[in-house]
């Protein structure tokens, strides 16, 4: 199975550099495993360099014969004519000079402090042995011209290949009418061939099929019917209405295109010798090819970058293109060696890197040679490959397409009958031919009348084994459909609520806006903004220093700038490196699509989103730690306010830099904070995107007292003790509302069931109990809440399903009975309530399920109703 990475750029550019750069890291199937960030420093050399050497290569190649249009197009002039002043006498040194340059900028760049935590967690989970497929998200059409395999992290590992992708994508819906095809069907484009050849690339078409069966490329080509399913069509300088019929014909895999092309504001090609068009003059048309089941288009001409981002918009799969002009001799080889590979069963990715490394034997005359192809790839599909089988995807999800050593050409041996090729004389049906199995059929009443007997006579024991994994196992798939899963939240919750009371977490201080406190700043005669005024907010941080906090929290939404009668507070938020701000992520979902920017004072760096994560009754369990945010929304960072406090904190008592393990698991010291996945303990296909927890609140003898707390007012009017200020120094302070008229309040797993006066707590006492899980998990060593894996649950269920089936075998009187199955559920939730005492989620409901069940099943099968079966047991 191939690794893939993701890495995007963001939003920067080389001339201010790429402030926030991810990277994702997982497999074919699973693309999001793991996700490390960093940055990227300003690169404006890059750009210099790279457009030096464009100018060069085009007009050391102007003599050549290459795959474009040098004539002059009605719209502009090509985007490769030489202006005014041109270079006229290029040197061949010249170009090695910029080439290299290129190489040891982009390293240069790639081993840059901001950039080395990615790089080197990459060689830490990667083996050169892997095949890696490497995507680039950028819009950026420079970044998609600059040739990114010269960085030497493609020489440690020679599996690995890079593609360009978009920032948006998304998987293209199938037409259903054609996704049972079974021919395998290639449209092969030829435009216009003045002053090229391409001639040589119908030639390694038309012997693609000889190649396949043996391995190698056969001298010849026939045009046998043989047992062939797979077709490929020729299209000699058609027309833009036969071309456009052509692709409205049903399921196309694979569409080829040589002759002239070129980029300008966008991607344009010659298809005869008179029309040059746009790929959105045929737009629909290339919409209902990829709905029906194209994978792959192939443009081996010049520049067609411009073609590969339009195409990239309809959501095709696959694109391979050209970056440059190419020189006719570039492109005849670099198809017979990627044909060679692909149709011999590598994948995609492994196939365009080794027909492109097979160039270099060219740069001796054709510099550069090996710069020119790059796959445009759409990160929502997977790269398909061409075994023996047919053509499928890497995954092996979508449909598997019959291929034979044959490929059929446009000749006079077929007919054409409503532009399906078919040959002129039928074939005979095989009589090896595989028939249809024939359906299985059972019968239910008689199946169950067979289960309920299956006790009868002298095996109780047996039928308490089947019994009891049977009960097991179908309570497992229930709770894993979800069914069940509000009864363990609830149990879950109970279980929260008895556990001992804990201390406050001294490390935090709390100051809250209450409604008195609003009050006082309209009594004061303050500009109200909200809760908090501009007047009040600079009062209180300049109060804050003296306490000498580590980090300040102002966890309340300031959208708008300051106030500019209040200089200092705009310096303060702008230059207090302990200042950490929040905003709101847009949740079009959540009913919030405008969501709420950060204060635009506040550099980005100490932004933070606020998001909550809460289940389906409205309680809040989990804690996210990191997300990736739309690109529309005005709140883009990735990391939580708790966590971003937390950090700071820990990075001031000398512990080091949080990072993610193999797992992607985030790991501070030696700590692992175990992330949530879609099928954990109670929770059965939950939305776990991004990187999330479980929330271990501590018990209070009242919620709210999680950290010392101070009133604004008091603060504003220095209320305080002088004496009690020395005890608050270096600690975390949180500047939050808890005004009922303005913040909004959330149910806990403790306050959701009335354990306390307060139904819902304040979003800044929330965030001080996810803070302190933090702290204290770290410093303290407190317990982060863990769980079982799904075996050993599943283990633990039908032991207590199997201990129920034992209570029935040994107890037959009706009250005894009852009796012992509760002493053996009051066993069960004493259990469970020990392990979440240190902090472990262990299954409640369903194995209190399986036991009574199985007691019960096992009276009625080995008995009629509770008539005892002592005498059977005996026997």
């Amino acid at each position: 199975m191939s690794r893939v990475i993701v890495l995007s750029l963001g939003t920067g550019n080389l001339q201010d550099g790429f402030p926030v750069v991810t990277l994702q890291l997982g497999e074919s199937n699973n693309a999001y495993r793991m996700k490390f960030t960093g940055s990227l420093p300003p690169a404006p050399e890059i750009a210099q360099i790279y457009r030096n050497w464009q100018s060069l290569y085009s007009a050391f190649y102007q003599p050549l014969t290459l795959y474009r249009n040098t004539e002059d197009i009605d719209e502009a002039d090509d985007t490769w004519e030489i202006e005014e002043g041109y270079i006229t006498n290029v040197s061949e040194v010249d170009i090695v000079s910029l080439c290299n340059q290129i190489s040891q900028s982009i390293n240069a760049w790639f081993d840059s402090i901001e950039f080395r935590n990615i790089d080197q967690q990459l060689r830490t989970h990667l083996e050169p042995s892997e095949e890696i497929r490497f995507i680039i998200e950028t819009n950026d059409i420079l970044l998609r011209r600059i040739p990114w395999h010269l960085w030497k992290f493609f020489d440690d590992y020679p599996k690995s290949e890079v593609a360009i992708s978009a920032y948006d994508y998304q998987k293209q819906k199938k037409i259903l009418e054609y996704s049972h095809k079974e021919d395998v069907k290639i449209l092969a484009i030829f435009g216009s061939s003045e002053g090229i050849d391409i001639s040589q690339d119908r030639l390694f078409l038309e012997q693609l099929s000889a190649r396949v069966e043996y391995g190698t490329i056969a001298s010849d080509c026939t045009n046998e019917v043989a047992a062939s399913r797979c077709t490929i069509e020729f299209l000699v300088e058609p027309k833009l209405s036969q071309l456009d019929e052509k692709l409205w014909q049903k399921g196309w895999d694979i569409i080829f295109f040589a002759g002239h092309s070129g980029t300008q504001e966008q991607g344009f090609i010659h298809i005869n010798s008179k029309d040059i068009i746009t790929i959105d003059k045929l737009k629909n048309a290339f919409k209902q090819a990829i709905g029906r089941g194209l994978k792959l288009a192939i443009f081996n001409s010049c520049d067609g970058l411009g073609l590969a981002k339009t195409l990239i918009e309809l959501h095709i799969p696959q694109v391979i293109v050209m970056r440059e002009p190419v020189p006719d001799k570039v492109a005849q080889e670099f198809l017979k060696y990627f044909l060679a590979s692909f149709s011999q069963g590598q994948s995609l990715y492994t196939a365009v890197r080794y027909a492109r490394e097979r160039l270099q034997v060219l740069e001796k005359d054709y510099l550069c040679a090996t710069w020119l192809p790059v796959i445009c790839q759409n990160p929502a599909e997977a790269p398909i490959i061409w075994s023996k089988n047919g053509i499928h995807t890497e995954g092996g999800q979508d449909k598997i397409l019959p291929f034979s050593s044959k490929i059929l050409a446009v000749n006079s041996d077929y007919t054409n009958k409503s532009d399906i090729l078919i040959p002129k004389t039928k074939r005979k049906p095989s009589r090896n031919r595989r028939e249809k199995p024939p359906s299985i059929k059972f019968n239910q009443k008689r199946l169950i009348k067979k289960f309920w007997s299956f006790g009868q006579g002298k095996s109780p024991l047996k039928t308490l084994l089947v019994v009891s994994i049977f009960l097991a196992t179908l309570l497992m798939s229930i709770r894993y459909l979800g069914f069940i899963q509000p009864w363990e939240l609830n149990a879950y919750d109970h279980l929260m609520q008895l556990r001992p009371y804990e201390q406050p977490d001294r490390r935090l201080l709390i100051v809250t806006v209450g409604e008195s406190d609003i009050k006082y700043q309209i009594e004061q005669g303050m500009d109200m903004r909200w809760s908090l005024s501009d007047q009040a907010l600079s009062k209180v941080l300049e109060k804050l220093e003296q306490y000498d906090p580590i980090s300040i929290g102002l966890n309340i939404y300031r959208e708008f700038p300051a106030d500019p009668n209040y200089p200092n507070l705009v310096n303060r938020l702008n230059k207090n490196k302990n200042l950490i701000a929040i905003c709101k992520v847009s949740a079009p979902a959540d009913g919030e699509p405008d969501g709420v920017p950060p204060p635009p004072e506040v550099p980005k760096e100490r932004h933070s989103f606020s998001d909550f994560v809460i289940d389906m009754d409205g309680v809040l369990r989990r804690q996210l730690l990191f997300m990736n945010p739309p690109l529309n929304s005005p709140c883009i960072t990735e990391y939580a306010f708790s966590y971003l406090m937390a950090r700071e904190y820990l990075k001031s008592q000398g512990y080091p830099q949080p990072k993610f393990n193999v797992q992607g698991n985030l790991q501070i010291d030696k700590l692992i904070f175990k992330r949530l996945e879609p099928h954990s303990s109670g929770y059965q296909g939950v939305d776990a995107a991004g990187n999330q927890i479980l929330v271990n609140y501590r018990s209070l003898p009242s919620f709210k007292d999680i950290a010392t707390q101070v009133s604004l007012k008091d603060i504003l009017s220095d209320k305080i003790n002088p004496n009690s200020i020395e005890g608050l120094k270096n600690r975390i302070v949180l500047i939050g509302v808890t005004a009922p008229s303005i913040t909004q309040f959330w149910q806990t797993p403790y306050v959701s069931r009335g354990v306390y006066k307060e139904l819902e707590i304040p979003h800044v006492i929330v965030q001080a109990h996810m803070i302190s899980q933090i702290l204290s998990a770290v410093e303290d060593k407190r317990s982060l809440i863990w769980w079982w894996s799904g075996w050993f649950e599943a283990l633990w269920i039908w032991c207590w399903s199997l201990l129920g089936g034992v209570i029935a075998l040994t107890i037959w009187q009706p009250i005894t009975l009852v009796f012992a199955t509760a002493t053996a559920l009051l066993l069960l939730f004493s259990t469970c309530f020990g392990i979440l005492i240190y902090a472990g989620w262990v299954p409640l409901v369903p194995p209190a399920l399986g036991l009574i069940c199985c007691a019960f099943l096992l009276k009625v099968l080995l008995s009629d109703g509770f008539i005892p079966i002592q005498k059977s047991i005996n026997t």
